[in-house]
This record gives structure tokens, sequence and C-alpha cells, in this order.
């Protein structure tokens, strides 16, 4: 039985847990060809540190972590020599979206650490990262290079870059993906513009509400000025062949007013924001007079290289406008598929779904280590 280390790199919402599903995986599965030995935990400023490889307790991990005096290890140097002086293959769990980590994975790929993570930055920022990422990575080409697996990148937990990928590697042609790629996007046009019944809401009501319920970022600017989005068509993009150069490469179209997008604080936006309710109800109105909804969609057009995010209109029976409540939906339009997509839908947000994803990639590394 060979045993695989893996080091973790973040404990927040996603981190927690993912932690508790590490430890679960970890005690049901000890008769796996792979016993996955957990060595170092860290957050910004504290880390549990295994410093002979021994495994370190994750049933405690959390109250340790507090407790430590430890600081994480620098990074690349520092961690990666950790990392490469174990006694055997070494999975890293990157739960951040800190950008500057993400642009370290080439080094990390080049010395044989393989990765698997929910952070969108390493595969959504300049196409430049895109290429050395997967150039360090192990393939047919550089057999000493690391495994890097981050289906949680879009969906969370939801299989869209595995469906992708094998529509892909088996010879299918993409045509075109839409989708519906952000639970809180979702969440707000599903509760301001429902299908089948009716809401007098005023779409700040409804961004506030997403607020408070944990569906948006402290700052809902994050999540209405729609790059969310556009970094997950620019990975989707990237997989069907077209090389998006950034995400910021084609249209996107931002929710915020202008005149609120230099707001001091989250609240001076907030406050501000029922100013605009009219804009957006006349929109609403208008989609309704035609028997259609609006929703915040991506689309990706491979045969156009057209990429772009915002709103659009919807028939009411089409499968984009019946979601309810933060979930996500992936429109697959293919040669085999034809007119009928192969749709992933689902919960496509959240803690314990993205970790899940992760979690799958880590099984999909041992799945692939001798």
């Amino acid at each position: 039985m060979a045993k695989v280390y893996i080091s973790i790199i973040g404990a927040g919402g996603v981190g927690r847990a993912f932690l508790r599903q590490l430890f679960n995986y970890i005690a049901s599965n000890k008769s796996a060809p792979h016993t996955l030995v957990p060595i170092a935990v860290s957050r910004s400023s504290k880390a549990v540190i295994s410093t002979d490889y021994s495994p370190i307790p994750l049933s405690s991990i959390l109250e340790d972590l507090d407790k430590s005096v430890t600081k994480p290890l620098a990074v690349p140097d520092e961690t990666i020599s950790y990392l490469k002086a174990a006694p055997g293959e070494v999975i890293l769990v990157d739960n951040t979206s800190d950008e500057t980590l993400a642009s370290l994975y080439p080094q990390f790929l080049k010395n044989g650490i393989h990765i698997a993570t929910p952070n969108k930055k390493a595969f959504s920022s300049d196409i430049s990262l895109w290429d050395s990422t997967f150039a360090a990575a192990r393939g047919p080409q550089n057999p000493n290079g690391g495994f890097v697996f981050h289906e949680a990148t879009v969906g969370a937990g939801l299989p869209v870059l595995s469906t992708l990928k094998d529509l892909v590697e088996t010879g299918d042609k993409v045509r075109k993906i839409e989708g519906v790629f952000s639970g809180t996007m979702s969440f707000l046009f599903n509760t301001f513009a429902p299908v089948g019944s009716s809401s007098n809401a005023k779409f700040s009501e409804v961004v506030v509400k997403a607020r408070d319920l944990g569906y948006t970022e402290p700052d809902p600017r994050d999540d209405l000025n729609g790059l969310d989005v556009a970094r997950k068509l620019t990975i989707l993009a990237r997989l069907s062949g077209l090389l998006v150069p950034s995400p910021t490469s084609f249209p996107i179209q931002s929710l915020i007013p202008k005149p609120l997008e230099t707001a001091a604080t989250a609240e001076e936006f907030l406050n501000g924001l029922g100013d605009y309710d009219a804009e957006m109800e006349n929109l609403k109105k208008d989609a309704e007079s035609k028997g259609k909804t609006i929703r915040y969609v991506g689309k990706l057009d491979v045969e156009t290289g057209k990429v772009e995010v915002g709103l659009d209109t919807f028939d009411t029976s089409h499968p984009i406008a019946g979601l309810r409540g933060s979930d996500n939906i992936i429109s697959f339009y293919t040669e085999r598929y034809g007119e009928r997509a192969l749709i992933v839908q689902g919960a496509g947000a959240g803690a314990d779904v993205t970790a899940m994803g992760v979690l799958g990639d880590v099984i999909k590394i041992l799945q692939r280590l001798k």
C-alpha cells in the first residue's frame, strides 16, 4: 500500500469542508491501493506542519490550526523544498483564490508536485499562464511533471469540465456552450423574475436579500461585475479549443451602475442601488410582454469564436428560464447531440459541493499514480 502525501493551503469555507470530507475519505478507504497522508495545513498566517512527514490528525485540525504559532512555509521555495523531500508522491490542494499562488503552479508541477484546486486564477488569467501550467503538467512529453485537476473551477462539484473533456477527447465537435454559471446571478434573477409566479421585489431589494443570505460576496459588486462568470467562460472556451487571451478580451455586461462603481463601501453601493431599479424593471417587463424572462448567462460559440457574458431573454419554456434557487445550468450543443443539448444542472456554488469537486480531483490523481 503506497503512501501519497497531501498538503492543503486554505482553511476558509471550502477549505474547512474539504478537510472534513478528506477526514471521512481517509477513514473509509483504509484498504485502498494508496493511503493519503496529510502532512501540512495552512492558512494566511498559521500552519500545522509535520516535520517528519508523519500524518497530522485531521480530527482536530481546525483547533490545532487556531492554537498554532507556526507560520506558513514561504511560496514557492520553502514549500517546494518541503514537499519534494516527502518520501513519496505529493498532492498540493490549493483551496484559495490567491492569484500569486496560482501563478506559481508551473513551478510546483515541474517539480513533480500534483495539484487539485478550485482556484480559477491559473486557468482563466492571461493565456501565457494557462500554457505554462499545462506545459509543466504530466503528459506524454513530460512524464515527470505533476498532474493538475481543476474540476471545481466551473460549477463547483458539478461534472462540467469532465463532461466537456470527454466530449472533446472522444471526438465530438462542440459547437456552442451556454448557461447560468453563477449561483449568485441565478438566485438574483430566479427571485427577481421567476417563471410560473410573479414577483414585486425590486432588483436592489433582491441584491440585499442575496447578500444577507450569503449568496454574494461581502461586496456584491464582486459578483455583479460579471468577471466571475467571464473567468468560467474563459476556462470552457480554452478547453473547447478557443484560445481566449484573457477573461476581459470579450464583452462582459456589468450590472453595476456606472456612478456606483466607485462607491467607497458595499453599504454605500447598496444604499444607492435602488435609484437604478427602474432600468432593470423595464427590462423585466419588456421580456414578459414577449412571453420571455431575463437571465444572466454566459455564451460561447466555438464555430464563430464569439464569447460573451451578460443579460439575455429566454422563452419561459427554456431550461435556463426554469432554474430554481441558486442552481447552475450548462448546456453543451455538439455534433453528436444535435439540437438537443447535453445539460448539466444542479448546485453550482457552496462550500460542500465545491469541496466535493476538489476531493474528486484528488481521487483522480490517486487513480493515475502507480
